[in-house]
């Protein structure tokens, strides 16, 4: 896969927040993903709290599991640490990372496949043992990696591309 160079642009009218950086310090690479896709607004929104809060990029630590969501952290907080752990695993991976190194703000990317499904498990335990993170999890209700099959939390009647209705429950994450 290629990447285009994001050129590095030094304004001088680019106001910078209390701890001297720019809302362009705390972006990361060009986007690759399908136009449309609701994945780059929650990016812009990390982007903008991150820069509002004063948070210096350097001191977080954004894992992400597989799919779709995977791919987000790239286009956020350049300059943090990051990692793609297996599939449905993040959560564990990250409860270990904080217990490793507590100075870092923990942030924890996943999708509906990767927490309502393979990882179901894994999400449940980090809530119930606190793991001091925010999670985000990019629910769109389909498997888009694989071509749009419907997730764990895709609404009941909804219809996928080759025309076939979705007849389960979906799988309420911010219920567990």
């Amino acid at each position: 896969m290629t990447y285009i160079a994001k050129p590095l642009l030094r304004h001088p009218t680019l106001h910078e927040n209390k701890v001297g950086y720019t809302r362009r310090d705390y972006e990361g690479r060009v986007s690759t993903l399908c136009a449309g896709c609701g994945h780059d607004s929650i990016s812009a929104a990390i982007v903008q709290a991150c820069w509002e809060l004063d948070i210096e990029p350097h001191r977080v630590a954004k894992l992400s599991g597989i799919g779709c969501s995977s791919k987000t952290p790239d286009y956020f907080l350049g300059a943090s640490h990051g990692f793609n752990t297996v599939h449905g695993r993040m959560p564990s991976v990250l409860t270990g990372a904080n217990l490793a190194n507590r100075e870092l703000l923990y942030l924890g990317i996943s999708g509906d496949g990767d927490s309502a499904s393979i990882g179901l498990g894994q999400f449940a335990n980090a809530l119930r043992r606190g793991v001091r993170m925010a999670y985000i999890v990019e629910n769109n209700g389909v498997y888009g990696l694989t071509k749009g099959q419907f997730s764990a939390t895709a609404d009941r009647g909804s219809k996928s591309k080759k025309g076939v209705l979705n007849t389960d429950n979906p799988i309420d994450l911010v219920g567990i």
